[in-house]
């Protein structure tokens, strides 16, 4: 599901933020993957997304498709 997700990442200017939750759990109940587990365990896996791809930012090697 999180690869599923690169289109609802929250950004600004220069950085990425985060997935927008909103999306991730609907995007859970429309696939019948259990909400609760979606809460538990998407902001781990957002961390680490986000932390990559500002990084990847940062040393300019982040390419549209990367996140």
């Amino acid at each position: 599901m999180a690869s599923r997700l690169h289109g609802q990442l929250r950004a600004i200017p220069g950085a990425v933020i985060g997935f927008d939750m909103g999306a991730a759990l609907a995007m859970a109940r429309a696939l019948g993957i259990n909400p609760v587990a979606v809460a538990e365990f998407l902001p781990v896996i957002e961390a680490a997304i986000v932390k990559t791809a500002n990084e990847k930012m940062g040393s300019g090697d982040l390419k549209r498709g990367d996140v």
